[in-house]
């Protein structure tokens, strides 16, 4: 099946939302079944934006400042997850 760019696009952007919104459900919640469904979202929006933009490299600036500050805001939020989850471990 071939697959329409923007369906990957659509794709992209629905998991990437849901990543970011589950990520601070995680970090109010922790626990380390939620820790993993985080990381399969992040692989999947890092994924999908790798294949966007290796069909369309013209724009891989703006692609790569987009990516890195979704992923620094999302891998704070999964790091303070694991704090979180750890502090209430020990008590």
């Amino acid at each position: 099946m071939v697959y329409n760019i923007n369906m990957i696009l659509a794709f992209h952007i629905i998991v990437a939302l849901a990543s970011l919104a589950y990520t601070g459900y995680v970090f109010l919640f922790p626990s380390k079944q939620k820790l993993y469904a985080a990381y399969t979202l992040v692989a999947l929006t890092v994924g999908s934006g790798t294949v966007l933009l290796i069909q369309n490299p013209g724009s891989m600036r703006q692609v790569c400042e987009t990516g890195l500050s979704y992923l620094a805001v999302v891998t704070v939020g999964i790091i303070l997850a694991h704090y979180r989850l750890a502090k209430e471990s020990r008590v």
